[in-house]
């Protein structure tokens, strides 16, 4: 084998422990394509489709996964985030990668240099160099929307502004790809009533629509536009990455005022802000209701907890961690409120607090009806969970407290066109926890039934549950 190659890690059982989920991954989820309901990818790159170029930017850019391990590791800013060059970075990650070992970095590094660039051997200095020569040979006649064929990517859905243009959305929609690519519809800076920001932020939004925003009816006019123009481009999506469900009493005369007050350049209160956020959260669900979208929430992180880095680089930058909020009682009055009229939408809740997996799963379980099969999700591990035993937990509180039978499966939540093989690592650790259950005599020893539940989670139930054009 060459230098490269030297040692094979990631082999055709990788993480399948027994014959039976060789099977159950080998002939039912291996070749199934992917639908991808939720990740940070940029529409922009996908539409002008560029050839990748480097690794180090396709891989580490933006990546705060490795970040952390890097700075873990004792690694200088200069080369994670700074101005190193391009290979200095990655010789650091290199140098890095040993040193994860047990960590989820270290199987989702592996797997993806074996999948996109047929690479085995682990990542190491003394082979650093060859493996940046090898992907950059790769990537440089690689473009976004041929990474995604080659991993069976069938739909996208990226995050997106509601004053978002949707330019690269409309652009990617007249080409030819393999990969549809359809927007998410993400309202979290309509919340932040307190900022600075939150009056520009309004400019923006009322030029888009064309009139002023001087009232609740006026934001809410507004915001409906916003959603009806997403829909038009093929959103079925929303999503909130927020610290918690707002579900504090409110009227919207008194939010009227709140509003107008803020408009005016007065600051509001705490219980303001609560109200306010109460009431947009409330209408906004309402209204995906109306056009049948899936609502996400994304809750549970403590984020930007380094004032330091977040001085110099801003948000996203790798210092988030897992929150200890309670929720039980603010989901229960928010989509009790919903189901009583008749008004709650498909949804998908995302705990970052493991402690709190029976918590979402018995919650999500108390408004399921008839309107489909698995109506209210408690999504896959997120973020610090998604990784093996984050997942296995996952599935385990799922199976225990609902329909595992119903899950809609794994997506990436990634910035990153190289991260595709995260469903090949769902989809492995799925059939291995059931086809232990076969050994163990827990559930039936046949294959073609469990199989046929394999496949609806790792892709059917998806196809089913959002109903994608």
């Amino acid at each position: 084998m060459d230098k490269i190659n030297s040692k094979e890690f990631i082999t055709d059982n990788f993480l399948l422990q027994s014959k039976e989920a060789g099977i159950l991954y080998h002939k039912y989820a291996k070749e199934l394509p992917i639908i991808d309901y939720h990740n940070h990818l940029s529409p922009k790159q996908i539409a002008e489709n560029k050839p990748m170029g480097n690794i180090t930017e396709a891989w580490l850019g933006g990546d705060h996964y490795k970040w952390r391990g890097m700075r873990a590791n004792g690694i200088e800013e200069h080369y994670i985030t700074g101005a190193a060059s391009l290979k200095e970075k990655f010789s650091k990650w290199a140098e890095t990668v040993p040193h994860t070992l047990r960590n989820p970095l270290f199987h989702w590094t592996h797997l993806e240099l074996k999948r996109y660039f047929d690479i085995d051997g682990i990542l190491q200095p003394n082979n650093a160099s060859a493996v940046y020569s090898k992907a950059n040979a790769i990537l440089e006649h690689k473009t976004p929307a041929q990474l995604l064929e080659e991993m069976k990517v069938e739909v996208v859905c990226t995050t997106d502004d509601p004053v978002d243009d949707l330019r690269y959305h409309k652009q990617i929609a007249q080409s030819n790809f393999y990969t549809k690519v359809y927007p998410t519809f993400r309202p979290d800076s309509l919340f932040l009533i307190k900022k600075e920001s939150f009056l520009t932020y309004l400019t923006t939004l009322e030029n888009r629509v064309g009139f002023s925003i001087e009232s609740l009816d006026d934001l809410l006019k507004a915001i409906k536009s916003r959603i009806e123009f997403f829909n038009e481009n093929g959103c079925r999506l929303s999503d909130y990455g927020l610290e918690k469900i707002f579900s504090s009493d409110f009227s919207d005369l008194e939010v009227d005022a709140i509003l107008k007050k803020r408009i005016s350049g007065i600051g509001i209160d705490d219980s303001e802000e609560t109200a306010y956020a109460s009431c947009l959260q409330y209408h906004l669900s309402k209204m995906y209701h109306e056009k049948g979208w899936v609502q996400q929430f994304h809750l549970g992180a403590v984020r930007n907890n380094n004032i330091r880095l977040m001085e110099a680089l801003g948000a996203d930058s790798g210092c988030d961690s897992i929150g200890d909020f309670m929720y039980a009682k603010d989901m229960s009055a928010f989509f009790g409120r919903l189901d009583k009229e008749n008004s709650l939408a498909k949804t998908i809740t995302y705990n970052l607090n493991p402690s709190q997996n029976e918590v979402f799963a018995t919650m999500m379980g108390n408004f399921n009806n008839s309107d489909a099969p698995g109506k209210m999700q408690w999504g896959s591990g997120w973020w610090f969970l998604d990784q093996k035993d984050g997942m296995e937990k996952q599935m385990d509180t799922l199976s225990n407290m609902g329909l595992l039978s119903k899950f809609v499966g794994m997506l990436t939540d990634s910035r990153s066109f190289l991260s595709f093989p995260r469903h090949e690592y769902f989809r492995r650790i799925l059939c291995n926890l059931l086809a232990e259950d076969i050994n163990k005599g827990l559930v039936p020893n046949d294959l073609e039934f469990v199989g046929n539940m394999v496949q609806d989670i790792c892709y059917y139930n998806a196809v089913s549950y959002f109903d994608f054009k």
